[in-house]
């Protein structure tokens, strides 16, 4: 594929409404819509490794939350819904540079009650395939905390290749210096991690 096409075609996932779906989980456009949702969906961790500057928990702070990821200008922000249609978290493609063919997917949390199941596992299968098979992308990285080890160890377990420790990376808001852990998965990793992803969701 012709690299101008393909910068092209990630670039303009900046563009265009996108929901994705399969049997485990959707993903759609993040809106003001899944506000009762995500209150429902939040707790008081859910947020304690994210830099966020100011506190998600009421109907009016998670709003304010959503208009906040949806008009980010190099972000797309959608919200996880479960079978049922229910809203139970966030994810994102950040970071997008058309220009490298790269992106990062970031920003996400899901409820509690949901970690450790299918849905972390079936979203990451959606957002990577997009990336690479429909978009042209030859990089994913993947960002964390490094004292988040539940997150660092579902990373790992994508297959996704630790890289580096991107050392006092943010100032959280309890003014502790953050370590930044960097992960990231090419185009000539893609089929091995899409192979094990559906492996374990029994495709």
């Amino acid at each position: 594929m012709d690299d101008l096409l393909t910068s092209q075609l990630l670039e303009s996932m900046l563009l265009e409404p996108l929901t994705l779906a399969n049997e485990h989980v959707t993903l759609e456009p993040l809106a003001i819509k899944h506000t009762t949702d995500l209150v429902e969906a939040l707790d008081d961790d859910t947020f304690i490794h994210m830099p966020m500057r100011s506190r998600v928990r009421t109907p009016s702070e998670v709003r304010r939350y959503i208009e906040f990821q949806t008009s980010r200008p190099d972000t797309i922000a959608f919200a996880v819904l479960e079978p049922s249609g229910r809203a139970i978290g966030s994810t994102s493609y950040m970071s997008i540079r058309a220009e490298h063919r790269s992106v990062e997917i970031g920003s996400t949390w899901i409820e509690q009650r949901a970690r450790g199941t299918n849905i972390n596992p079936a979203m990451k299968r959606l957002l990577l395939a997009h990336a690479f098979d429909k978009r042209g992308a030859i990089r994913v990285e993947l960002k964390t905390d490094a004292r988040n080890a539940r997150s660092r160890a579902a990373i790992l377990k994508l297959s996704a290749i630790e890289e580096g420790t991107l050392r006092h990376h943010m100032i959280m808001p309890d003014g502790a210096l953050r370590d930044t852990v960097v992960y990231a998965i090419t185009r000539n990793d893609w089929p091995a991690v899409r192979e094990r992803l559906d492996s374990r969701l029994g495709a």
